[in-house]
């Protein structure tokens, strides 16, 4: 009798062991899973954050500043397009983000759409850096060489508003490098946490 109630009470014991070593494995899933969403959550919102600059800057910031300078009209559309054409890579990037989806996919489709993210974050780099410097010198070209109405000289009224830019332009350049940081950050936490991930699916 006596052996019959210990073998009872150690297979009860041992069902425990095994419901909470599958609790526990639950547990450590969702800690994993929960890391990886922030991460996806934080890239999104900076690239939510960029594309409202990008439209600020295109809609209210320019404008205002093409209106109450001597600015050509041809310069004003130069940069206005070159910003547009730098919105196309957030809208697509942030269209790529929509289909992360923990719940619904497999550990090998995210991976595969997180490398496709990467490789447009690259060439959006490339094209961004030619773009903004395209822009910056057909703009200077363009007022410098073209606008007479403006009548600048090689003075205060010339070395102040390129002087302004250059500041304007480093100060983007360094805030860009830190995005990029954090944005490296997020994007390895996510590629661990889809390596963690896929150890649960087999």
């Amino acid at each position: 009798m006596e052996l019959e109630e210990l073998k009872a009470s150690w297979n009860a014991f041992d069902k425990r062991l095994a419901e909470a070593e599958i609790v526990n494995l639950r547990m450590v899933k969702e800690m994993i899973g929960q890391k990886t969403r922030s991460a996806y959550d934080g890239i999104v919102g900076q690239n939510i954050y960029n594309l409202v600059v990008c439209l600020l800057i295109s809609c209210v910031v320019f404008p205002y500043v093409y209106v109450n300078t001597p600015i050509r009209l041809f310069s004003f559309v130069i940069v206005e397009t070159i910003i547009v054409l730098g919105m196309i890579p957030q809208v697509w990037k942030l269209t790529l983000l929509s289909g992360f989806n923990l719940e619904s996919k497999t550990c090998n489709e995210l991976s595969r759409l997180v490398l496709r993210y990467k490789k447009l974050c690259h060439q959006e780099t490339i094209w961004g850096i030619a773009g903004v410097c395209i822009a910056m010198a057909a703009f200077y070209i363009s007022e410098l060489g073209f606008n007479h109405e403006a009548g600048y000289v090689l003075g205060t009224r010339l070395i102040l508003p390129m002087a302004l830019s250059l500041l304007t332009f480093t100060i983007g350049y360094f805030f860009a490098l830190w995005m990029r940081r954090r944005h490296a950050m997020q994007m390895a936490e996510i590629e661990r946490g889809l390596e963690e991930l896929k150890e649960f699916e087999s």
